[in-house]
């Protein structure tokens, strides 16, 4: 099928909406079709045409201009690729808005979004299918606080991504202000072990029914974990591509990433992230349904280190949402 023109979707009011629009910075350069974007702005207003760009421009938009839906000719458009990263946007909402419209998009449906953008689910899922997950509670807002995991621990939002409102709890003295910062993010907790000493591995997968994996990479930095500022600040964090393994390894991690892929029924893409402790023990931590498309991102540099360059890859996303 002849594409003629795509609709991109950035910004957003997660805390990851700087992210987003840095995303689609990098989605608008390099893709091979002709392509408008929409944004939303902080307070959930749209911003369409010149003052939509201006605001890829300026990295973020705080005011919308029009009210949702927004007034966009839809058949205009092939495809819409939505660059929304976090919540109201990787967790099936806008996805749902796009099943309404019978428009092709990219990535995840509604069910796999919702799926993977919770910590909790996913990992029951993923558990039950027989995968390496890392030991996990749960906790609400309004229950009692009880744990059975001892410290050191992360405290976690379990519908956020990028790393918001998450904290490494060493005591439990700490344990009530990380809980505290979690809930302003969600409603719902999850307790994570940490993984002491652990090397950090990401994977991208792209495919439908049939994933195909990247050579899988590694993260290294000096921070106590990979929070938010270590994650997009340039420098503080180091890409290792490929990661230093033995072919058994990384066939393992390509392996555990496609299964978990197939089990909670993604489509289009993923970075899929684990642990691997120093006995060698693999935990798949969690799976990316739109991962960051920055200039500095993991999941375009592992593709065009398996030799798919990025305009490349954008042009096969596109594809597989019309599949």
């Amino acid at each position: 099928m002849k594409v003629n023109r795509i609709m991109l979707i950035a910004g957003g009011r997660s805390g990851e909406h700087e992210v987003s629009l840095s995303s689609a910075a990098g989605v608008l350069e390099a893709m091979p079709y002709e392509a408008d974007v929409a944004v939303i702005a902080k307070d959930g207003g749209w911003l369409l045409g010149e003052p939509a760009l201006a605001a890829v421009d300026a990295g973020v938009a705080e005011h919308g201009e029009e009210a949702f839906p927004p007034p966009v000719q839809w058949s205009d458009y092939d495809v819409i690729f939505p660059l929304l990263h976090g919540r109201w946007g990787e967790d099936g909402t806008i996805q749902g808005f796009f099943e309404m419209l019978d428009m092709p998009y990219v990535g995840a449906d509604v069910a796999a979004s919702a799926v993977c953008m919770d910590k909790d689910l996913s990992k029951a899922v993923l558990a039950q299918a027989g995968i390496n997950v890392v030991p996990w509670e749960v906790l609400r807002r309004g229950e009692s606080t009880f744990l059975a995991l001892e410290p050191p621990f992360f405290v976690k939002p379990a519908r956020a991504g990028s790393s918001v409102g998450i904290v490494r709890v060493e005591r439990f003295a700490d344990l009530q202000a990380a809980l505290e910062e979690a809930f302003r993010h969600d409603d719902k907790v999850v307790v994570e072990r940490a993984i002491e000493g652990a090397r950090e591995l990401e994977v991208a997968l792209l495919g439908n029914v049939r994933a195909e994996a990247s050579v899988v990479g590694e993260v290294s930095y000096e921070a106590d974990f990979y929070d938010y500022e270590t994650k997009y600040t340039a420098g503080a964090a180091e890409l290792i591509i490929p990661a230093a393994l033995d072919p058994g390894t990384q066939e393992t991690v390509q392996e555990m990433a496609i299964k978990a892929y197939r089990v909670l029924s993604v489509r289009g893409m993923a970075r899929v992230d684990f642990f691997m402790d120093g006995s060698g023990e693999l935990y798949l931590n969690e799976l990316n349904t739109i991962p960051g498309f920055t200039p500095f991102s993991m999941y375009p540099r592992l593709w065009q280190a398996s030799g798919l360059a990025y305009p490349d890859l954008l042009r096969r996303l596109v594809e597989l949402a019309l599949e």
